[in-house]
């Protein structure tokens, strides 16, 4: 065992006496962009049940938000792992251990069976996204991550802008023509802080969805804050890493509109609006991810998600100036 696997195996038996001088396995997690370590730990002769070990740093904001947006969520009903010790000082979490299988491995499943998975997710959307902003105290929102508000939706903007057009198609922005494209930018900032929030996921896709005992459990939600519903289905329905027909997301979205009696002509509205904003800010992650922190395997989603940003943007007269930044030349 690596030494500092050892180290971590003696923090866990320190905090677990009864796996003292138990043969323990210790198996890194390698998936996903962010600067928490995950293991998971098994001790497969002895009929104890594996653990999730979360290691994270204060580097982020939101990786401390982890244990209570756990809290929080339980309390609602969602169905997220529990957990087991939280070691603050030493920033380690041991959490239950929800298996290997998620949402993402099922997307080539035919629809017939792919489409019960996505409704079991969108019903435990919806008990998140339940909570309106007037039913949490001041105190609770101290607790979330800062909401989407005018700065969040520039800040998500600007990323596109900084890692994405200026960084991986190397264009320059602003120029001489750029003044539709900010006005657009605007105009969709404006929309979407005008609308009602309530309690979002923030990061809400597939590979964020385990597969357990027949049911959907949510993962990686550290960044809990509120926002739009709209949001939160623009990132699980427009995922880059799956492909949904048009449909297909038709389909799941008025699912969503029949589970929460909403008008699905004013949900599928602002789906759109969100959908644009969310596409920005994962192609801004991708080009960061691949150009700044050496993880150039995210370029493969670029296209997918190029080509759905560009949809969108064709389809709503608010958005369309947005695609001359994805041609070949802004001019």
């Amino acid at each position: 065992m690596p030494p500092e696997h050892e180290a971590l195996h003696i923090l866990t038996c320190q905090k677990f006496p009864k796996l003292t001088g138990l043969p323990c396995e210790f198996e890194p997690i390698l998936k996903g962009g962010s600067d928490r370590h995950y293991y998971r730990l098994s001790w497969p002769t002895s009929g104890q049940q594996p653990m999730i070990l979360m290691v994270y740093t204060n580097a982020r904001r939101d990786n401390p938000k982890f244990a209570p947006a756990t809290q929080r969520l339980t309390a609602l009903g969602v169905h997220v792992p529990t957990i087991f010790h939280h070691d603050e000082s030493r920033l380690c979490i041991w959490l239950q251990d929800l298996g290997r299988d998620d949402l993402h491995a099922h997307r080539d499943e035919p629809w017939d069976v792919l489409r019960p998975w996505y409704e079991a997710t969108l019903q435990e959307a919806a008990k998140i996204h339940a909570i309106t902003e007037t039913q949490l105290t001041s105190k609770d929102q101290a607790e979330l991550e800062p909401p989407f508000d005018d700065a969040l939706y520039l800040w998500e903007q600007d990323y596109f802008l900084d890692h994405f057009v200026r960084g991986h198609l190397q264009k320059e922005f602003p120029d001489e023509n750029s003044s539709p494209i900010e006005q657009a930018f605007t105009d969709l900032r404006r929309r979407l802080t005008a609308l009602p929030r309530c309690l979002v996921h923030r990061d809400f896709q597939s590979q964020n969805v385990l597969i357990h005992e027949n049911r959907a459990w949510l993962v990686d939600y550290q960044g809990l804050r509120l926002g739009l519903a709209e949001y939160d289905l623009a990132s699980l329905l427009y995922d880059p890493y799956v492909s949904l027909t048009r449909s297909q997301r038709e389909e799941l979205l008025q699912y969503y509109a029949d589970l929460r009696s909403l008008s699905f002509s004013k949900l599928r509205e602002t789906f759109l609006l969100c959908s644009a904003q969310r596409l920005m800010q994962a192609l801004g992650a991708y080009g960061n991810l691949s150009r700044n922190l050496g993880k150039p395997h995210f370029l493969q989603h670029i296209p997918t998600a190029v080509e759905r940003l560009n949809s969108i943007c064709e389809e709503s007269q608010i958005l369309r100036p947005i695609t001359r930044l994805l041609q070949s030349d802004i001019a």
